[in-house]
């Protein structure tokens, strides 16, 4: 598998105390170490025309401004110390470079996957939260589109619903956005009911999963949602917004997923992008626990390199059936064209 990183990822800081630090990374390359089939990428950080291509150019030049003065807190989760700015260009430039390898890999070669920080999945269309600036996985969309490709669909199955990607292409029909995370925590938005906008009516598909949800349950949305939804759209790239932090370790989780568990999901995802001869790649958001970090993306790399996961042996909770059937003929009856 190759990965796409640049240690000038670790020059962001954010301060000793806080979850999203540099150690992320320093973590998931000692665990890969073991890996004999892994391979890094470097990555140009991304030029400001690109950033502006999907987030509002008045707020690019704040945020910019903002770093160039010397940083501080954007908010009290959000925080730009001084190696921020080029941070946030690379990651967003790792980002794009998976997306553009992913739509040179439909036909077989090694899936992508950026370990670029700070993370991108809250930075909604004129703002930054959540510990995202850029949101990267929306710059990898719009590079897939850009090369090509006349639809994209994002699996984002981080602990905390993607506001900042949905925020982005809401109204939009070419871009196809599944968000499978924890009910009722960080950012509050994510209801089922959210479902897309104007041309971007249906495309919006959000699984909020009740507290303590697994394996299981994870496979079940995958297999009933996911994969129905993505064969409808049929897109030419499909992108993981690889989160982390619905594991059962995690520190900042009441979510259950194994670390085998990551690694069914990586099957699964793999086998619907299959299903429509997609090409795909991975972004990484979350994740905060350094050991199960470490250990749940060393699994997605073994998934691709050909290690066949073991399927989880539990059933989801009556509850989470109940809650993918409601789910599943609600969007069905919107669909996107």
């Amino acid at each position: 598998m190759h990965f796409g990183y640049s240690d000038r990822c670790l020059g962001h800081d954010p301060g000793r105390r806080h979850p999203e630090s540099p150690d992320r990374l320093r973590a998931i390359r000692e665990g890969l170490k073991r890996e004999h089939s892994v391979e890094y990428v470097d990555a140009e950080p991304i030029d400001l025309d690109t950033v502006r291509s999907i987030h509002d150019p008045e707020y690019v030049d704040e945020l910019q401004e903002f770093c160039a003065s010397g940083g501080g807190e954007w908010d009290p989760d959000t925080v730009v110390g001084e190696g921020t700015w080029e941070a946030i260009r690379t990651s967003a430039g790792l980002a794009r470079w998976a997306a553009e390898r992913a739509m040179d890999g439909a036909n077989g070669r090694e899936t992508p996957f950026s370990i670029g920080r700070p993370p991108g999945h809250h930075a909604v269309e004129d703002d930054a939260m959540g510990f995202c600036f850029v949101n990267n996985v929306g710059i990898a969309a719009q590079t897939a589109l850009d090369h090509g490709a006349e639809g994209v669909a994002i699996l984002d199955w981080d602990v905390h619903h993607g506001n900042g990607t949905q925020d982005v292409f809401y109204d939009r029909g070419d871009v196809f956005v599944v968000s499978i995370h924890e009910d009722g925590i960080y950012p509050g938005t994510g209801e089922s009911d959210e479902t897309g906008t104007g041309a971007g009516a249906g495309t919006t598909l959000n699984v909020p999963m009740p507290p303590g949800a697994g394996d299981a349950a994870y496979a079940l949305a995958l297999e009933e949602l996911v994969r129905p939804a993505v064969s409808g759209m049929d897109p030419d790239c499909l992108l993981i917004s690889a989160g982390f932090d619905a594991h059962r370790h995690d520190p900042i989780s009441r979510m259950r997923v194994s670390t085998e568990g990551y690694g069914w999901l990586a099957s699964l995802a793999r086998s619907i992008a299959e299903d429509v001869d997609a090409g795909m790649g991975y972004v990484l958001e979350g994740g905060y626990g350094l050991d199960v970090l470490a250990e749940a993306v060393t699994k997605v790399n073994e998934v691709c390199s050909g290690y066949e996961p073991v399927e989880p042996e539990d059933d989801p909770s009556d509850q989470v059936r109940s809650r993918i059937d409601a789910i599943a003929t609600s969007h069905q009856a919107i669909g996107p064209d």
